[in-house]
């Protein structure tokens, strides 16, 4: 028998389109379903200014799919040299919803990212003053400190710190993989999380038992399965704290297979199919809107979306396993388990 279900159309509070014929093959794999997304800023040189984000925004926008509805939530890249008043005009004028941190080292293109909150303090007190959201990736990056911990590290030596330095500021806690992450995220009304499509399916095994999987790798690190399962229970649970941001990385196979890979997994396509099945599982497809649609708007002060999309169950659903972009494939994320609903 056939089930329908019906959502306010979803956004994506995380994602990397990258840029050049990357941008141009996996855009579409987003605009097909989703109506907004906040798009990362950590290029190639990165997005630092707004006239960066002006730029970029543009290329985005001729990169779009002729009659796709989309609309890029531009994003600054903050530094140590970053201008509190070019990020002050930059949200008044509606250019950007958001700043990212990436400490110095994290992540894919994070070298030039803050390795002293200090020299950012005059920036961040402005973003609260004028409600900014504030979009962390949140790991130490000190080699003592184990990867797998990394998360846990980061938020009672950085994250609390920098809060309680700085009140008002709300936070976005990115990609969050922990039961830590999940219990700080609930512990005050001007944080949220963003949860990832993969975190909810993968643990670090996935990873690692039988061979090193590099399409499961990505950063932060999948964890044990007790936090896969904190990070299921908080994105079924409805709560208005945790929604989507996929953190869909799309990456080159020859740089993903490759002696030293690249960290990312490229979940735009299968992400709402992956999603209904998650939430079927365990009871919850009343809340899929929720995490999906309504919490992420919320949060950033922002409407939900006008139209809506049907998700149907019916026989298993065939996605592409790579995506070509003309200049090598990329690998789309596989669940490991049949998908049965579709976006109709």
């Amino acid at each position: 028998m056939t089930q329908t279900l019906t959502l306010r159309r979803p956004d994506d509070w995380h994602l990397h389109l990258r840029d050049g014929a990357m941008l141009k093959a996996v855009l579409p794999e987003t605009a097909r379903h989703f109506g907004r997304a906040i798009i990362m800023p950590n290029l190639v040189p990165p997005v630092v200014t707004s006239a960066d984000a002006v730029a970029y925004r543009e290329r985005i926008m001729a990169a779009l799919p002729e009659g796709a509805t989309f609309q890029p939530l531009m994003t600054l890249y903050l530094t140590e040299h970053t201008q509190a008043a070019d990020v002050r005009a930059a949200a008044e004028s509606g250019l950007i919803r958001a700043v990212k941190l990436y400490p110095a080292g994290a992540t894919t293109n994070s070298h030039g990212g803050v390795r002293d909150l200090e020299k950012v303090r005059p920036v961040l007190e402005m973003m609260a003053e004028i409600g900014l959201p504030l979009c962390i990736h949140g790991e130490v990056t000190t080699p003592e400190v184990d990867i797998f911990d990394r998360e846990a590290v980061f938020i009672d030596t950085v994250l609390d710190p920098l809060r309680r330095a700085t009140p008002g500021l709300r936070v976005v806690m990115e990609h969050i993989t922990t039961a830590q992450g999940v219990a700080y995220a609930r512990s005050a009304s001007d944080l949220a999380a963003t949860i990832t499509t993969h975190h909810l399916v993968i643990n670090r095994n996935h990873i690692l038992v039988g061979g090193i999987k590099p399409h499961y790798y990505c950063l932060p690190v999948a964890k044990r399965e007790e936090h896969r399962l904190a990070l299921r229970e908080a994105a079924t649970s409805g709560e208005a704290t945790f929604f989507l941001g996929t953190d869909s990385a799309p990456h080159m196979d020859a740089l993903k297979e490759h002696a030293c890979g690249c960290a990312g997994c490229f979940t735009a396509t299968n992400t709402m199919s992956i999603l209904a099945e998650v939430f079927e599982q365990d009871g919850a497809l009343d809340r899929l809107e929720a995490f999906t649609s309504l919490n992420g708007p919320a949060f950033y002060r922002l409407p939900v979306n006008e139209d809506t999309i049907a998700l149907t169950k019916g026989e298993a659903v065939s996605y592409p396993s790579k995506i070509d972009t003309g200049e090598g494939m990329v690998t789309v994320f596989d669940p490991g388990f049949p998908l049965h609903w579709r976006v109709a």
